[in-house]
């Protein structure tokens, strides 16, 4: 229907080869997407797992869960071959049963590989294998799929070719979708336009899903306007997403008692509220940044239970385990 379409729209006579007919169909806006524009309205603040499966086998999801929890365990590097075989294995075949999860983390491997030495290395980068997942997604109106198809074509992998209009009406759909990561993407194009009332609202669609770089943005941005109070709050949020950023600037503002290069100003707020130069949080903030950066799927949930803001007292403290949410038993529900 589109090469007769492209056809029926060309001049009487004209001629085009299949080749050309084959190209302008692989740059064809796909059926509801449209050309993002920044003049548009903002999509809605939609949030991703109300475009997801409502339920998980849960054997499928413990096979690839725990495989994911091995890979995450380690720097890639400190897997052994066996590992690497074995994470490999588990998670194809959790994809090849219909997890979706397992899908996303074998698209990743596909598009980086996976083991990084001689001694561990199990699988070759195959853009092409990434990019066909990601477009079995899209097509069933998965954002992450809808993202990473959008990120395939700015960059022209995977067999796609290079393309930012169709890259960004990629991303615009996958916002409205609510992927927080094509969000984070909307809100840098608004804030380049110096739309910055617009960059804040899509911040916060993705942050109100509880992700971590958004948190980080928010709070610099909090700093930015003085806000010194809503920035500290920000980043502990962050922390509790998974944000190794977030971390590492709270451990900084507890190693000085404010943020590095800060103004009089900053630093009296920061006294205000009780953000004074505290080793001991300090240490806390560092072994979390460690972990998250091994790990960053690592949820602290618990996180004020054992490192609360000031005035609050700290609490005992044997690790970052003490402030780290189990993962559930079962599939989570959405």
């Amino acid at each position: 229907m589109l090469i007769l379409a492209l056809l029926v729209a060309v001049p009487a006579g004209a001629f085009f080869t299949h080749e050309y007919l084959q190209e302008r169909a692989l740059h064809a806006l796909p059926h509801g997407f449209k050309k993002f524009k920044l003049s548009d309205p903002l999509p809605s603040c939609d949030q991703w797992k109300h475009h997801m499966p409502s339920v998980r086998d849960p054997s499928t999801y413990r096979l690839y869960i725990e495989a994911r929890q091995v890979w995450r365990s380690k720097i890639e590097w400190q897997l052994s071959h066996a590992e690497a075989d074995r994470i490999l294995k588990d998670v194809s075949k959790a994809a090849e049963l219909g997890d979706w999860g397992a899908r996303a983390l074998l698209a990743y491997f596909y598009l980086y590989g996976l083991g990084v030495l001689d001694s561990n290395h199990v699988l070759d980068a195959m853009p092409e294998k990434s990019v066909e997942i990601a477009r079995m997604a899209a097509e069933a109106g998965q954002p992450w799929g809808l993202y990473d198809l959008g990120v395939a074509y700015e960059n022209g992998y995977g067999g796609v070719p290079y393309d930012p209009d169709l890259a960004w009406a990629y991303y615009l759909r996958a916002a409205q979708f609510g992927s927080p990561d094509a969000q984070m993407t909307l809100a840098k194009a608004y804030s380049d336009a110096g739309r910055l009332a617009d960059e804040a609202t899509m911040l916060q669609c993705a942050f109100q899903q509880g992700h971590g770089p958004a948190a980080f943005d928010l709070a610099i941005k909090a700093q930015v306007e003085k806000r010194f109070k809503d920035a500290i709050r920000l980043f502990q949020e962050g922390v509790k997403f998974g944000s190794k950023e977030c971390a590492a600037a709270l451990e900084l503002i507890f190693s000085y008692g404010h943020s590095h290069g800060a103004t009089e100003e900053e630093a009296a707020e920061m006294k205000l509220l009780g953000v004074l130069t505290d080793p001991e949080r300090a240490s806390r903030y560092n072994a979390i940044y460690a972990a998250l950066d091994i790990n960053p799927d690592l949820r602290l949930g618990k996180l004020d239970e054992v490192l609360p803001l000031p005035p609050a007292e700290l609490r005992g403290w044997s690790g970052v385990e003490d402030a780290v949410e189990p993962e559930p038993k079962g599939p989570p529900t959405y």
